[in-house]
């Protein structure tokens, strides 16, 4: 079954509002904006973007007319927002994460900084389509991209920071308890 033009304009709508979002909050978090709720911040803005990318994989493929992608010329640097994440994530930036769960047996040392910048790099490439009014090329950028690039740095980041809330709030807890 196909889409519409309407369908597909609609679901290009929804994820560019949640592209927009995450890269807005990974930028605030950058810059420092997020204060002390630098981690818990981040979970909230990649469990959206995730949500976005499980949209683009529920729905059927996004077929380019004539299978050809129209250029969207240099996407913008992202160092600085990957330097800045790095400071603010500097006692949790390195994890390891088994890469395929089906295929792998080794972890595989990751940096937060790393994944956010690099979902944030492929999202911003699909939203530049958007922007241009080719919401076809930026879906199928979007979700070409979260099957084989950015929804497994979303996923094992999102992993990462939800363990560190949850050690946080689980070490907490059992200290309270300790005490009373």
């Amino acid at each position: 079954m196909s889409n519409t033009t309407q369908e597909w304009d609609t679901l290009a709508q929804r994820v560019a509002t949640h592209v927009q979002n995450y890269l807005q909050g990974l930028e605030a978090v950058a810059k420092g904006e997020a204060g002390t709720h630098t981690v818990p911040v981040l979970l909230l803005e990649v469990s959206q973007v995730i949500l976005a990318g499980a949209q683009l994989g529920a729905s059927a493929d996004v077929i380019l007319p004539d299978n050809w992608e129209p250029e969207v010329g240099e996407d913008p640097d992202l160092d600085v927002v990957r330097q800045g994440l790095a400071e603010r994530l500097a006692l949790v930036d390195e994890y390891v994460e088994v890469f395929d769960p089906y295929k792998d047996t080794e972890p595989t040392a990751y940096r937060l900084s790393d994944d956010l910048v690099d979902v944030a790099s492929d999202l911003t490439h699909g939203l530049r389509h958007y922007q241009a009014d080719r919401p076809l090329e930026a879906l199928w950028w979007w979700q070409y991209s979260y099957f084989n690039h950015w929804g497994n740095h979303a996923g094992a980041a999102l992993r990462a920071l939800h363990a560190v809330v949850a050690g946080v709030r689980l070490d907490v807890s059992e200290e309270v308890a300790a005490v009373q």
